[in-house]
């Protein structure tokens, strides 16, 4: 710990008013989106690069991400002043490559290569075994696991008083089974994943790690296919009712309420230990609990998406395929159908060719959720006919 204090501070422990008060409890926030790279992941590269670097010289350190870790490990290159070489899909959007270069300066080298991670992956590790480099892995690694322990040290100095429960994200499992070794028995966890990427609550079905067959990528710093073989050692014994699965739809409303109420930006992992006190909302009233909020490398142009599927999982936006009588006055009597708080957010004709009935692609937004319920009654009372694709995945990719 001292020798990482040399480095950067440790983030702050907050009380959260706004949570406490909605929960019945004590709510503190970790900010580890409050590092100098906005998430927990140059701890683990600190550790993980100091010890090889006091056993050996390294010609290059290499690894392979299109995010948190890639500008983790380009943090820590620039002030070992050693050479890096940073992997990333071809995909990967300007602003993540952007701030790797300014982390990692003259020290780091970015080669893109690959459309989908695994060839990427393959690339780094390739190139690693023939310039006799490290790879440093982003979760898989005993040294970057007892760096990621130093957020659990960091925790039990900052607590005025102990917690009772601390509530954090799992991905790859480093942070997971760092705070997990650091505590023991001793605190009450909660590990909380995407229901869309859940390989922890999978490795504890099967007792050992799994692939999942497909993952949603939505929660890019959590959703991961098989949680790594050492962080799966230490969390083996973890009783499954203590991980968590939370909708990747919900979370955009936590991304959201900490935005616009505590001028928080979260990314979707750095979100996920928040959004899961819904769930726990029973069993925390009048505890002390910290969650640990992972990260906030959050691009913006990703904010209309987030408001939609936020929108869309509170209920109060929906979409039709509306069949509109074509006939003078017909769109009228469906406009005198929409409440006061009813919005049109969207209004395409997709078929216009049509001689009696014409479909038509419409939005609707409104405040609560009970107004979209009386506006669909008043629909079919009226004799339109209507279908609701808002949770069709199909129809939604194509037409919305």
């Amino acid at each position: 710990m001292l020798a990482m204090r040399e480095v950067f501070p440790a983030t702050p422990l907050l009380r959260n008013d706004h949570l406490s008060a909605k929960y019945g409890a004590e709510i503190w926030l970790k900010r580890e989106d409050l590092s100098p790279v906005r998430s927990y992941k140059l701890r683990g590269a600190f550790n993980a690069m100091r010890k090889v670097l006091a056993d050996r010289k390294v010609s290059a350190f290499v690894c392979a991400s299109a995010g948190n870790h890639a500008q983790g490990m380009a943090f820590m290159c620039r002030h070992f002043e050693v050479p890096g070489v940073v992997f990333m899909p071809v995909t990967t959007p300007q602003q993540k490559i952007d701030k790797t270069r300014i982390f990692g300066g003259e020290f780091i080298e970015i080669r893109l290569v690959g459309d989908y991670f695994d060839d990427t992956l393959a690339e780094a590790q390739r190139h690693c075994a023939e310039v006799g480099g490290r790879f440093l892995a982003p979760f898989d690694d005993v040294d970057v696991i007892e760096g990621q322990a130093s957020v659990a040290a960091e925790i039990e100095e900052q607590m005025p008083e102990p917690a009772e429960m601390i509530v954090l994200p799992v991905g790859g499992g480093g942070l997971s089974s760092g705070i997990r070794s650091y505590f023991g028995d001793a605190m009450d966890l909660r590990l909380v994943e995407p229901e869309g990427g859940m390989s922890l609550a999978a490795a504890l079905q099967a007792g050992e790690p799994v692939t999942l067959a497909h993952v949603d990528n939505f929660v890019d710093g959590a959703a991961v296919a098989r949680i790594g073989a050492a962080p799966f050692d230490r969390l083996k014994d973890v009783a499954p009712e203590h991980v968590l699965g939370v909708p990747e739809d919900r979370i955009c409303i936590t991304m959201l309420e900490m935005l616009n109420v505590e001028g928080i930006v979260l990314e979707p992992a750095g979100a996920l230990s928040v959004n899961a006190l819904e769930d726990l909302k029973e069993e925390i009233a009048g505890k002390r609990v910290v969650c640990v909020t992972s990260g906030g490398n959050f691009d913006f142009e990703r904010l209309p998406e987030v408001k939609e599927r936020a929108q869309r999982y509170a209920g109060v936006k929906k979409y039709f395929i509306l069949r509109m009588p074509q006939r003078p006055g017909a769109l009228r009597d469906f406009l005198e159908m929409l409440g006061p708080e009813d919005d049109i957010s969207r209004f395409e004709y997709l078929k216009k060719s049509a001689r009696n009935f014409g479909s038509v692609l419409i939005g609707i937004e409104t405040k609560r959720a009970e107004n979209l319920d009386a506006l669909t009654t008043r629909m079919t009372a009226g004799g339109f006919t209507y279908r609701d694709i808002t949770d069709d995945p199909v129809l939604a990719e194509f037409l919305i």
